[in-house]
């Protein structure tokens, strides 16, 4: 079977043990027989959709990528990525409660607040939470935070976490 993935998603595939595959931005039925890639996107060949937003996301696309490879990883096989990752492995199987209302921009940062412990309140809240690509349609004009989305940030989606969750963290 010949896999493609997205640059998003190629960390995942290799930790899931897979060593042959291409790596394409917008995979076509051509580039091969299975694509890994974001959950968000759309191709016309089979897929295996995977989300990267939360550690516990990294951690069940780990298990599912791993299940087609040529042996499984176990859960501490798994958890041993996340060593090296103070956040992602502090949120790993974390819950949480801020108590802290926020509002939000995204579905990929309505993930991360949620798996923070923030409450999600488009009404009455302390903060807007917006990715990088969003800004120019934020109305609000205090207590604002940018996130980075996939432009100008690591593909390792360990190192995301790290990024994204120590701006959130801040505001706890």
């Amino acid at each position: 079977m010949k896999i493609v993935t997205t640059p998003m998603c190629e960390e995942i595939v290799k930790l899931a043990g897979i060593e042959e595959y291409v790596v394409n931005k917008h995979p076509k039925k051509e580039d091969g027989d299975l694509a890994i890639l974001l959950s968000e996107s759309k191709v016309e060949m089979d897929a295996l959709p995977i989300k990267l937003n939360t550690p516990s996301q990294i951690f069940e696309s780990i298990r599912k990528v791993s299940a087609i490879a040529s042996s499984e990883l176990s859960d501490d096989d798994i958890l041993e990525y996340f060593r090296d990752y103070e956040l992602a492995e502090k949120y790993l199987n974390s819950d949480f409660k801020t108590g802290i209302s926020v509002k939000v921009y995204s579905e990929f940062l309505r993930d991360i607040v949620l798996d923070m412990g923030f409450d999600i309140n488009d009404e009455d809240f302390k903060y807007v939470i917006y990715p990088d690509y969003l800004k120019d349609i934020v109305t609000e004009d205090a207590n604002l935070v940018e996130i980075p989305s996939h432009g100008g940030i690591s593909k390792n989606p360990f190192e995301r976490i790290e990024v994204r969750y120590s701006i959130l963290e801040s505001l706890i």
